[in-house]
């Protein structure tokens, strides 16, 4: 097992008990713990990991430098990937919607006991991954990153010690969303909602699957692309059909997602436009966003700025352990 240097700080009590669970249903072949102190270290102890299955203990951030490295080995599909997620609420929501449990000791016999579930993730054209969502904001500040409508974590309550926001029936793709909008977001200030400030528009040219979206003639307020739907889900249309296929928010049924869990290779996109224009939603394999110098927030990381990106899903491309049946 991996312990990110952040867990071990952080929550030093949670990295305890994962490791006491851990080791102690090992059995005779017993647990190798690696403590490594920075990124490089940490690839050095993952590259050195022989036939051990890597399991990872730490926030979203350990999660996807684990992910990214196995990418870059072209390992990540010979090898599942497990996690305990132990951090702040905050910076453990992507392992959270991609259905990890949050709680040490569960999240242990998850790795123990859990099955694997084959997930989609998104690559680009610089070789970077995004295995929940990406946003891009209409424009390049921080307070930007407001677009859109009430994100997950908004709309259904907050975390540690309020209500929670997640479920069985409830845990989709879509709450991905939720590690795209910074801290302040979680509160109800600067988050996806954004109303408390005017985001300024951006001209973009947005392309799914060569279908024009969102051309330099009409700004747009904001760009979202969630992987892990599912192919069947009732309401939207492929890309294939062309701009007309697209469909009008409120209007893709709100339920019938599925948490990651095969997305038939084909990720939902949403472009918002200023103002009360409905947003435009469909799904596609492939998008290219291109324009003006962009940020974009890919899962828990801000990259950019970029003048043209193509985020293509990769369907089925990693494996992570989740509780069976869940």
């Amino acid at each position: 097992m991996v312990i990110d240097p952040v867990a071990r700080r952080t929550d030093g009590e949670s990295v305890r008990i994962a490791r006491d669970v851990l080791s102690a249903g090992a059995g005779a072949a017993g647990a190798k713990i690696c403590l490594p102190e920075g990124p490089e270290e940490f690839a050095r102890v993952l590259a050195r990991r022989g036939q051990r299955r890597p399991v990872v203990i730490g926030d979203d951030r350990a999660l996807l430098r684990t992910v990214g490295l196995l990418h870059k080995e072209r390992e990540l599909g010979q090898v599942p990937v497990s996690v305990i997620p132990v951090g702040a609420p905050a910076s453990v929501g992507l392992s959270r919607a991609l259905g990890v449990p949050t709680d040490a000791v569960a999240a242990a016999r998850t790795v123990l006991d859990g099955g694997e579930r084959a997930m989609d993730l998104l690559t680009d054209d610089s070789d970077g991954i995004v295995l929940g969502g990406l946003r891009i904001p209409g424009g390049g500040g921080r307070g930007d990153y407001a677009t859109g409508p009430a994100h997950p974590v908004e709309r259904a309550g907050r975390v540690d010690g309020h209500r929670t926001w997640w479920g069985p029936a409830a845990r989709t793709a879509r709450t991905a969303l939720a590690m795209l909008a910074p801290a302040a977001g979680l509160g109800g200030g600067l988050g996806f909602a954004g109303r408390r400030g005017r985001v300024p528009a951006h001209r973009l040219r947005i392309e799914a699957d060569g279908v024009v979206l969102a051309d330099l003639d009409r700004p747009v307020r904001g760009v979202s692309v969630v992987t892990g739907l599912r192919a069947g889900m009732a309401g939207l249309t492929g890309v294939a059909e062309g701009r007309r296929g697209a469909v009008p928010a409120g209007r893709d049924g709100g339920e019938g997602h599925d948490g990651g869990v095969g997305g038939g290779g084909l990720a939902e996109v949403e472009v918002r436009w200023p103002g009360e224009a409905r947003p435009v939603r469909t799904r596609a394999r492939a998008v290219t966003v291109s324009g003006a110098d962009f940020h974009y927030r890919a899962d828990a990381v801000v990259g950019g700025p970029v003048r043209t990106r193509t985020w293509t899903v990769q369907a089925g491309a990693w494996r992570l352990t989740v509780p069976k049946g869940g």
